[in-house]
């Protein structure tokens, strides 16, 4: 008797031979004995809709999405979770009896990552983040959720900040400005790198005064050893200076639990994947 066909999942970017998500998955999956099977789909933005509907209409079950197609990807979906709605992007879709269900992972992984990974107090932290693109909007429910005292949106284009702080002021204490306008009265307590300057190893404008002995600074992006931000922020004497892998972990392993049902230990898979870059 033949076993049944496992179930199909993959992850689409434009481009996508650089994604860690077949390798974290597979751990997933071997961690919790799940039959499926996860490959990485090239996909160009012309093409998004009709390979999306060729992968699920031809019995893929999930996918994870990747730059550039989060925010295009929402339109996609027949729903979307409060979480994805808010952030105005979708990273994972699943295939549910009622229809494609768009699902937005990153900032619960981020906040898993920084909470439970890193040991940071969200409640009443005071915190800057830099970018106001899909990264940071994607991040910006769930850190707001968590009470923090307040978050500094700064970016190059200061009316874009305080746009997107617009948007989100009914969900906690948010104000948007340009670099060159950032709060210097007072050091923050988290620093979040939302831009995509540690892709052309260089940093954003920062001034140093914002960054104390108690500073954690994060970048979201990641790669071998330190990105430019991260080795700017320890220059700078930053108490902590973390790439974004924890967050590549766990944003995985919430899509793992809403596709599967169940919940993998991250813990491995994040060292596992620390071991091998």
């Amino acid at each position: 008797m033949s076993s049944p066909t496992p179930d199909r999942y993959a992850v689409i970017g434009f481009p996508i031979r650089h994604s860690w998500s077949p390798f974290i998955h597979g751990l997933f999956a071997k961690q919790t004995n799940q039959s499926l099977t996860y490959s990485r789909l090239e996909v160009a933005p012309e093409n998004l809709e009709r390979d999306v509907n060729e992968f699920f209409e031809s019995g893929g079950k999930g996918l994870n999405v990747t730059v550039p197609h989060k925010q295009a990807v929402a339109l996609l979906a027949r729903f979307r979770t409060p979480r994805a709605e808010i952030a105005g992007a979708v990273n994972t879709l699943a295939m549910q009896e009622e229809g494609l269900l768009g699902d937005n992972t990153d900032g619960a992984g981020l906040l898993t990552d920084l909470t439970h990974n890193l040991s940071l107090n969200v409640e009443n932290a005071r915190i800057l983040l830099l970018g106001a693109g899909g990264a940071a909007r994607g991040v910006l429910g769930p850190l707001l959720g968590a009470a923090p005292e307040y978050i500094e949106i700064a970016n190059r284009n200061g009316d874009r900040a305080t746009q997107l702080a617009h948007e989100f002021r009914l969900l906690g204490e948010v104000k948007g400005c340009g670099f060159d306008a950032i709060s210097t009265t007072g050091t923050f307590d988290l620093i979040l790198n939302a831009t995509s300057a540690s892709l052309q190893d260089t940093i954003p404008p920062i001034p140093p005064a914002v960054i104390g002995p108690t500073t954690l600074c994060y970048d979201m992006a990641y790669g071998k050893g330190d990105t430019a931000f991260t080795r700017w922020a320890k220059n700078a004497g930053a108490g902590r200076a973390e790439t974004g892998w924890g967050m590549l972990v766990e944003q995985a392993a919430e899509s793992f639990y809403l596709w599967r049902g169940v919940k993998p230990e991250t813990k491995p898979v994040l060292e596992a994947v620390k071991s091998q870059k």
